[in-house]
């Protein structure tokens, strides 16, 4: 919480120093003047100097108990001793603390001068409105001061308010007005306007007060709020009526204000001036004659407002009086009767007719409202009323065939309540809005598809609700379907079957039957029959496929299930049901599958081996379950496949064999030396038996590698030296199976320098290694014999191969050619089996294996199946079995209307009844075929022996339906003469018996059930029901005859009674009787009518009658009122046009005074036995005139209201009342007259006279506001009451504070008591919220102290100091004693100026910094810094070198300093070696008067850089040779050869050394110590070892960046030192191998080339030999083959572009033709021929042939001579 200090100071001024310089000299001036402030006031002009500003805290003297006796009047004037003698007791105490006589009796003159001066202010006036800087008097001659003494004491004006309205001229002393001044706009509505002011002198401190007053002059003229004024006032108002008019308004006052008020002159109004108690006048019009609105509707007066000025000034307004009619008329329809055409389905808002009204009447009498009134409920929905404009529209959906015509009355109502009617009649036009309706009236569910034609399949009705040609209908059906419809009777058809139907085709139809009517825009109904086709067991079953191949693995698990077999049966049902079974195989008691009966899944019932069958077949039967059932067959091959069982096998090297006899490899071979290949294989197949060869294991790994598909081993690299020489290899062999599976092989290699030596040992010396021995040059001339023989039988063999294979080519063109008479007669190749006719078509008895050999690299193909059943199994089946082929069925009958067969159309009789037109497809079928639409399954299908029956019977029957057909056509006439009638009251239960229907038909009852007799409606709703036993007609629910016929005189139900067998129909009418089962009812339980009381006996008022849905006597018959009363009758009757009315009659005239009301019930009674009734009530409501003015209930409100009041809020609530009521008694409020400005912070609501805030009020601005308020009812009348409304001051206006002087910076060496600023404090608020009371808040640098009234000084108390504090922020707070009280906040910023009192200071006591030796020269290496707490020049900082302090030391010249940053640089490099610090005095000084100065010593320390490389002291690097360091062969690891020793002129870490082996002739063999530079064996020294060993040493410091030296070693490697002087070189080898070795040599190469040469010349020619097949040349001629077994004119032969060589195989019944890939030119065409083929030809289900197959006696396969040649052109 911060502490404030708060002093507290009356208004008045405090004291000071009087007498001191010019100051008390103006003083006596100013009381020798009367006019002069009082003088009291300038007790406190002293401000200016220090000891007088001070507060005196010096007691008065012991003997000055009592002021004197001439102070008594000042003591007085200033406030008594309470507060003036305050004041006064401190200037004594200033007189006592100067100890000086002089100045008491200076004191004493002074204070009798103030007792005899008045206090007055200084008093100008000026008129208004006057010109820019206008003269308002001569301040320095009133004052008695000169000019020049107000420009030296500053003097200025300062104004109260916010804004400076005046000027003072410091050089002439003139007060002028600042601008031109309006007295309305600085003192609205005041009686006087006097602006205050205040005249500030400096040095010393003085105020002075002024007033100026604005004089009004006449410079506004009056104004009315409106320019125009309207009255209504009724022609019906009395003479001597008042009606208050807006008074003017005149901004001026005084006699400038509004005095009089003028009218022009006129004979029906007057004025009358009034005053208020507020002395206002208020004007108001006086009505002096009676007004008639006939004559004059309106008038127009002038009234003028002058007032009192001179010249005087007027405004005017305009009145205008509208004189407001009375209720005199009532409205007249320009026609009685309005009659409209209007068509039905009309849209809705189409203008149907306009009825109008006409009302001589103005203003609300005058407008004429619409309603409907007497008006069915049903047109009041179809048809709505404008109740303005009186159009009728239409709001719903006109339908003809509901009702024909609407009847409606128009009520036409004015304002006043005065009616009159109209009546509207609406003809509905038919349009052609419904769409024929299709009942149907019988259907059968499901018809058998082997249902003869002419089948009935539904019967229906067609009607339309139309008339005339609308109604006129016609049918068809859409589509293609074998059904068709015949007219039947009137409109009922029959849709009968017009052909066979097939379900399999089309299991169910979609009929549309499409009804059309004969309307401009035809409609169209649609009706979808469906009708089902019921199944007949005529499909046997169908596989998908007729060969399915199914796969296994071969080990499978029994009952795996491999596959699904799948065979569909187009029947439904228990037809369709397929079960599954295996045909027996013959010679195989058990099948390795099954399957499943149900679903066809095809199970595996024992494991498969694929290398004991790899494919087998058997046949799958599938039979539906109808009676008798049908099957099929299909052949299931199951192809086994390969699995990854067996292993690989290794054939070299042989597996018993040892690793010891391994393979020879001489040490001279290079890489990829052939070592040795091995060879396996696998029983599998497939990627089973592909094999990869790795290599698992290897003495040395890096020697050896292993083909990967070919097996071969061979060298990696070179053979060196230092391999061992027995080397062991194993061979991993892996399949490509999954898992896979992998056998090893082991290699054993001999590494020999001759094959003569394979067996001697190698020698450990280095000169043995190198020279090879005799016994490995004889191994090198063995394994060339070897080579060469075994390259020259390679050679011979592929020779001999190429010439068989020759042969064999040859031989077989031989046997292919054409034979001189066949082998076989046309026997063996029967009819069936080759067509020799031309149909080119082969044998579908065999099988076919067909390869394409000419030209096409892609193309293949087979026949899965035979493409017609096997001719030997249809041979042996017989005619109408499953394998009977096209040419064994027959047609069951042609299509219809060929020729024979078409039959007579059936031609109606006259009689036939023109129902519409009828779409069918024709009359009765054609015995001689079948119907048409048959499909080519369906004919090709042959026909059961009952079918055959049928067609033979089928003209006796056709016969036999036209002769039945034409009978009933010829009676159909005379059946439909005269319909059966009956009667029947409504309401009946159900059940109740109408008639006996077979007694008036001459019918027995079982006829009715024989001929199944039922009754149909033409809507299809059964309203009665026929009991075939007996024959009567009953009631089958009840029957209201109001909701089937509505207001229909006569109600009667038509139907049909239908017989079928023959078809029969007989018109039956059922006529339904009215009972009086319904009272009247009005349409409203309530009606109310409005009536002048003006209204005149006689008068009618139409009321809307009571409804009675019965007809004739039931209906309503008369009306009556109850209670009787003397105003009102009711009469009721018929006019000429039939149509019935009531009306209410006025009988005696109303009197709203006397009965505001009246109430009554009409009664409605219909003709019934016993009668009913309906009752309504009436509500007259008397309608009042206007003749009572509004009256409030006080003339004058008065209401005090918080300024602080938020918007909206309510003020008070004004009332008036009004004896009238409706619209005469509505009553609106709303402001009249005004004063000020306050209609803009007042709104009125104008129906509850509630005053309302529209801005919150202001108690400154205005202390009150007057409001007028004028109340008008409906018709025109007014009263005028006033509002008086007083604000109430709330505390909402913080105090103010106004600076008049600030001074800023201050400095820092002023004294205490120094004035800083000086400024005023004021609030607008009254009374204690107006009293304010200021504080310094948190400063005890500074205080507060009263000038002047509500003047304050802000003075120093202590002194400042810039450094410690160079801003003060000083906060003002100045609070009223409002509750809660408010407050400001005043900020001062008081700046500092700063005086030069501080030295610099360096921010360190020493510095010290650092350099790197070598540097560049002026480089940085540091900066001192000193800070002063001066500012501007004398905080500025200026550094030099200062002359050192010991004399003796010279100064130092490689240093220079930066004078303005303090930035120390090295001018010279600097060497660490000769010097290592260096300390110079830096001195700072500031820029103030006198400079201030402090010093700092700075040292600069040089720092070490690596600059110097090692020196390698041993070995020593200048010694020529080098020295050798010996290692004996025995040495072991860690063994120390030699020790490398080097020193850094460098220190620290620049000089610690770190020891590397940058190089080595063995890197492995030696390491170095990084710390101690040992040389030391890293491991063991082996015979591999180079003897002579060389290492370069690297010697490195740790300086940034690193330098470095280097030393060589020489290391010799002696299995004793008594070696040292042998040689370092190996001696020269002896020559190489004699003459044999290079001859064996030279004939190997030979022989190699020479079969690389042979192979390459093979494969080229097989090349180009394939290439000429594919340009066209073909195996055999054209010549070779024949013509007889092909022919490419049908389909199913074979192109005639390709030559084929065709192999014919076994005859399975599972024959395949496909095409394969085509034949490799490598392989000889016999294969082919012998089943064999390639390796790609894996889709053949047979092996290699054997012997036994091959032979001209097996009947199972032709050799190649039996079939005949094929050949194509």
């Amino acid at each position: 919480m911060r502490r404030v200090r708060r002093e507290l100071f009356p208004l008045a001024t405090l004291g000071g120093d009087i007498g001191h310089g010019p100051a008390g000299g103006s003083a006596r001036r100013v009381c020798r003047r009367r006019e002069t402030k009082n003088p009291c006031e300038l007790l406190g002009s002293a401000a200016g100097t220090g000891r007088g500003a001070r507060r005196l805290q010096t007691p008065l003297p012991a003997d000055s108990g009592q002021a004197p006796l001439c102070l008594g009047p000042c003591l007085k004037m200033l406030g008594g001793t309470e507060d003036g003698g305050w004041l006064f007791w401190r200037v004594m105490a200033c007189v006592g603390w100067s100890r000086n006589s002089k100045r008491q009796v200076i004191f004493f003159i002074l204070c009798v001068c103030v007792c005899q001066s008045g206090a007055e202010s200084l008093r100008y006036s000026l008129a208004e409105e006057m010109e820019r800087d206008s003269f308002v008097a001569n301040i320095a001659k009133d004052l008695g001061v000169s000019p020049s003494q107000l420009a030296a004491r500053k003097a200025r004006i300062v104004s109260e308010g916010n804004e400076q309205l005046f000027r003072l001229n410091q050089n002439t002393g003139a007060l002028t007005a600042k601008e031109s001044l309006d007295r309305e706009e600085i003192c609205p509505q005041s009686d006087t306007c006097t602006l205050f002011f205040k005249i500030f002198f400096e040095n010393p401190f003085q105020l002075i007060r002024g007033e100026v007053e604005v004089l009004d002059v006449n410079d506004n003229s009056p104004v009315f709020p409106e320019k125009e004024m309207v009255l209504e006032i009724l022609e019906t108002a009395s003479p001597g009526s008042r009606f208050h008019l807006e008074s003017a308004q005149d901004k001026d006052v005084g006699s400038n204000g509004l005095q009089n008020y003028s009218l022009e002159s006129n004979s029906h109004f007057s004025l009358a001036l009034e005053t208020g108690k507020d002395g206002l006048r208020y004007v108001e019009l006086v009505l002096q004659r009676q007004l008639d609105r006939e004559k004059q509707r309106e008038l127009n007066l002038l009234l003028t407002a002058t007032d009192g000025g001179s010249p005087p000034r007027s405004g005017t307004a305009q009145v205008r009086i509208v004189v407001v009619d009375a209720n005199d008329n009532i409205p007249v329809f320009r026609q009685e009767v309005y009659e409209v055409r209007l068509p039905e389905n009309s849209p809705p808002e189409q203008l149907v007719v306009r009825v109008a009204a006409a009302d001589p009447d103005e203003g609300s009498y005058g407008k004429v409202r619409y309603a409907f009134t007497q008006t069915l409920e049903r047109s009041r929905q179809l048809f709505e009323l404008n109740p303005a404009t009186g159009e009728i529209r239409v709001a719903g959906n006109l339908d003809f065939e509901e009702a024909k015509m609407h009847k409606m009355v128009v009520k036409a109502t004015d304002g006043g309540g005065l009616s009159a009617h109209c009546k509207v009649q609406v003809e509905v036009l038919d349009m052609n809005d419904n769409a024929p309706e299709i009942v149907l009236t019988s259907l059968t569910a499901s018809v058998p598809e082997d249902a003869p034609p002419r089948t009935v399949v539904a019967l229906f009705s067609v009607r339309d609700k139309d008339s005339g040609d609308n109604g006129r209908t016609e049918c068809s059906i859409d589509g293609d379907l074998p059904f068709s419809l015949t007219p039947t009777f009137d409109n009922y058809y029959e849709l009968r079957t017009n052909q066979a139907l097939d379900r399999e085709r089309t299991a169910l139809y979609n009929i549309t039957i499409t009804a059309t009517d004969w309307g401009m825009t035809r409609l169209s109904t649609q009706e979808s029959i469906f009708v089902q086709i019921s199944d007949v067991n005529d499909n046997p079953p169908e596989f998908t496929q007729e060969v399915y191949t199914m796969s296994v693995a071969e080990n499978s698990s029994p009952m795996l299930r491999i596959g699904r077999v799948n065979a569909t049966d187009a029947d439904a049902g228990k037809n369709a049901r397929v079960n599954y079974t295996l045909v027996p195989q013959e010679g195989k008691v058990q099948p390795d599958v099954s399957v499943n009966s149900e679903n066809g899944d095809v199970y595996i019932l024992r494991p498969l081996d694929y290398e004991e069958v790899r494919a087998f077949e058997v046949t799958v039967r599938a039979a539906d379950g109808g009676s008798p059932p049908l099957s099929a067959q299909a052949v299931l091959r199951v192809v086994v496949r390969d699995e990854n069982d067996n292993a690989p096998v290794v054939l070299h090297p042989p597996p018993d064999s040892s690793a010891a006899a391994g393979e020879l490899v001489p040490r001279w071979a290079r890489a990829d030396y052939l070592v040795a290949k091995v060879v396996a294989v696998d029983a599998d197949t497939g990627q089973n038996a592909w094999l990869s060869y790795e290599l698992a294991k290897a003495t040395e790994p890096g020697l050896f590698r292993v083909g990967l598909h070919s097996g071969e081993v061979r060298t990696a690299r070179a053979v060196s030296e230092r391999d061992a020489a027995r080397q062991r290899l194993v061979v991993l062999v892996r399949d490509r199976g999954q898992p896979p599976r992998s056998a090893t092989a082991t290699l054993g290699i001999a590494l020999v320098d001759g094959f003569s030596d394979a067996f001697l040992q190698l020698s450990h010396g280095p000169a043995g290694r190198q020279q090879p021995q005799a016994p490995e040059e004889d191994l090198l001339t063995t394994y060339l014999i070897a080579s060469l023989a075994c390259v020259s039988s390679l050679f011979l063999l592929s020779v001999l191969t190429f010439s068989a294979v020759k042969l064999c080519k040859a031989r077989l063109r031989a046997r292919l050619s054409p034979p001189s008479a066949p082998s076989y007669g046309d026997g063996d190749f029967a009819a069936d089996g080759v067509d020799v006719t031309g149909t080119g078509t082969l044998s579908p008895a065999y099988r076919y294996e067909v390869c394409l050999t000419t030209g096409s690299g892609r193309s293949e193909f087979q026949f899965l199946r035979p493409v017609l059943p096997c001719l030997k199994r249809s041979a042996e089946s017989g005619a109408g079995q499953e394998g009977e082929g096209p040419c064994c069925s027959q047609l069951v009958g042609e299509r219809e209307g060929s020729p024979g067969s078409a039959a007579p159309p059936a031609v109606p009789p006259p009689g036939w009844p023109a129902a519409g037109r009828v779409h069918a497809l024709g009359s009765a079928q054609s015995a001689a075929g079948p119907p048409a639409g048959l499909g080519e399954r369906e004919r090709a299908r042959p026909a059961p022996a009952i079918r055959d029956t049928e067609a033979a019977r089928r003209p006796d029957m056709a016969i036999a339906r036209q002769v039945l057909c034409l009978s009933a056509f010829l009676s159909l006439p005379h059946a439909r003469c005269e319909p059966i009638r009956y009667s029947v009251a409504e309401e009946r239960e159900s059940g109740s018996v109408v008639a006996n229907v077979a007694e008036d038909a001459g019918l027995a009852p079982a006829q009715l059930v024989a001929r199944r007799a039922r009754l149909a409606s033409e809507d299809g709703r059964q309203r009665f029901r026929l009991d075939r036993g007996t024959g009567r007609l009953v009631v089958a629910e009840r029957l209201d005859r109001e909701e089937l016929c509505g207001q229909s005189a006569t109600c009667t139900l038509p139907f049909e009674l239908l017989l079928a067998n023959p078809l029969q129909f007989l018109r039956v009418e059922v006529t339904l009787e009215d009972v009086n089962d319904h009272a009247p009812v009005f349409p409203e339980e309530s009606l109310t009518f409005k009536i002048l009381e003006t209204s005149d006996p006689g008068s009618r008022f139409p009321l809307e009658g009571a409804r009675d849905l019965d007809v004739g006597s039931n209906s309503v018959q008369a009306y009556s009122i109850t209670p009787e009363n003397e105003h009102f009758s009711v009469s009721f009757g018929s006019r000429s046009e039939g149509n019935k009315y009531v009306e209410l009659v006025l009988e005696k005239p109303l009197d709203r005074e006397e009965q505001a009301e009246v109430h009554f019930s009409v009664i409605a009674v219909d003709g019934g036995s016993p009668p009913r009734s309906g009752t309504t009530q009436i509500h007259v409501v008397v309608l009042d005139v206007n003749d009572n003015a509004p009256v409030f209930t006080q003339e004058r409100y008065v209401v005090k209201v918080l300024e602080n009041a938020p918007e909206g809020s309510v003020v008070l609530s004004v009332v008036a009342t009004d004896r009238d009521v409706g619209v005469n008694g509505a009553i609106s409020y709303k402001f009249s007259q005004t004063v000020g400005q306050s209609d803009s912070a007042f709104a009125i609501d104008l129906t509850s006279g509630e005053i309302k805030l529209t801005k919150p009020l202001d108690f400154e601005v205005a202390k009150n506001h007057e409001l007028s308020v004028r109340a008008t009812d409906g018709g025109g009348l007014s009263a005028i009451c006033k509002v008086l409304v007083e604000v109430l001051d709330v505390n909402d206006n913080a105090p103010e504070l106004v600076v008049s002087s600030f001074s800023s910076p201050l400095p820092e060496n002023a004294l205490p008591g120094t004035v800083v600023a000086l400024f005023t404090v004021r609030d607008r608020d009254a009374g204690a919220n107006g009293k304010i009371s200021c504080a310094l808040e948190d400063q005890l640098s500074f205080s507060l102290r009263p000038a002047y009234k509500n003047y304050y000084e802000l003075v120093t108390v202590s002194t400042l100091d810039r450094e410690e504090m160079a801003r003060y922020i000083l906060t003002v707070i100045a609070a009223d004693a409002g509750s809660p009280p408010l407050t400001t906040t005043q900020t001062f910023t008081v700046d500092i100026s700063d005086v030069n009192d501080n030295a610099p200071v360096f921010n360190q006591t020493s510095y010290t910094m650092y350099v790197h030796e070598n540097n560049v020269p002026t480089v940085l290496v540091g900066a001192v810094s000193a800070a002063d707490a001066d500012l501007g020049p004398n905080a500025k900082v200026t550094y030099f070198l200062a002359p050192h302090r010991s004399a003796e030391q010279p100064p130092c010249s490689c240093i220079s300093m930066n004078s303005e940053n303090g930035h120390v640089f090295v001018l010279r490099p600097l060497d660490y070696e000769q010097v290592r610090q260096i300390e110079v005095l830096v001195s700072a000084s500031d820029a103030g008067s006198p400079r201030l100065s402090s010093n700092v010593t700075v040292r600069l320390v040089v720092v070490d850089e690596n600059d110097n490389a090692p020196l390698v002291l041993y070995p020593s690097q200048d010694s020529s040779p080098p020295s050798n360091e010996l290692v004996p062969v025995s040495a072991e690891a860690g063994y120390l050869i030699t020790k490398v020793v080097a020193v850094d002129a460098d220190s620290g870490q620049n000089s610690w050394l770190s020891y590397h082996l940058l190089r080595a002739t063995d890197p492995g063999l030696f390491v170095v110590g990084a710390q101690s530079g040992e040389v030391r064996l890293r491991r063991p020294v082996t015979e591999r070892d180079a003897v002579k060993q060389k290492l370069v040493v690297l010697v490195r410091d740790n300086g940034q960046p690193a330098l470095s030296a280097t030393t060589a070693l020489s290391v010799l490697l002696l299995s004793d030192f008594s070696d040292v002087g042998l040689p370092h070189s190996s001696q020269a080898t002896e020559d190489e191998d004699g003459s044999l070795t290079t001859y064996l040599i030279i004939s190997l190469v030979f022989i190699s080339l020479l079969f690389l040469v042979s192979t390459a010349a093979f494969i080229t020619h097989k090349v180009c030999k394939r290439k000429e097949l594919k340009d066209g040349h073909v195996l055999y001629g054209t010549g070779n083959l024949q013509s007889d077994l092909a022919d490419a004119a049908t389909a199913g032969t074979l192109p005639h572009a390709y030559c084929y060589e065709i192999s014919l195989t076994t005859g399975s019944g599972n024959s395949e033709f496909k095409f394969l890939k085509p034949i490799l030119p490598s392989l000889p065409p016999q294969h082919h021929a012998l089943g064999g083929g390639t390796h790609d030809e894996q889709d053949f289900s047979r092996g290699p042939a054997t012997a036994e197959e091959m032979v001209p006696g097996n009947p199972g396969m032709f050799s190649a001579e039996q079939p005949r040649s094929l050949s194509s052109n």
